[in-house]
């Protein structure tokens, strides 16, 4: 597989005014690292082939079968892996800053 990752820069602008700026940040690089993850799963070098061999029916098939491929299971392992909350449990560790800390005004 080629990846040219060591080469690209990747920024998040992820701002909602309605909700406070830490969840907004958690969700931006969440769903930046969730959308590399699923990138880095498509079969585009299969797809590709079909492609250029002309044979659209797998082409279509091939992207049907790469929706159902276990990507959220690899980023929940890679969440438990680092102790990063999986799901929206990270929520309630929102919520508690939230309270405790944003409540304080600090």
């Amino acid at each position: 597989m080629l990846c040219s990752l060591d080469r690209v820069d990747i920024a998040t602008e992820f701002f909602d005014a309605s909700i406070i700026r830490i969840a907004a940040w958690v969700i931006g690089v969440r769903s930046t690292q969730k959308a590399l993850l699923f990138a880095l799963w498509e079969p585009t070098h299969t797809l590709r082939n079909h492609e250029q061999n002309g044979e659209y029916t797998s082409r279509l098939a091939t992207l049907e079968e790469a929706k159902a491929l276990p990507w959220g299971a690899v980023w929940n392992k890679f969440c438990d892996k680092h102790d990063i909350p999986t799901g929206l449990s990270w929520l309630e560790v929102i919520h508690k800053y939230e309270a405790h800390t944003l409540s304080k005004g600090g």
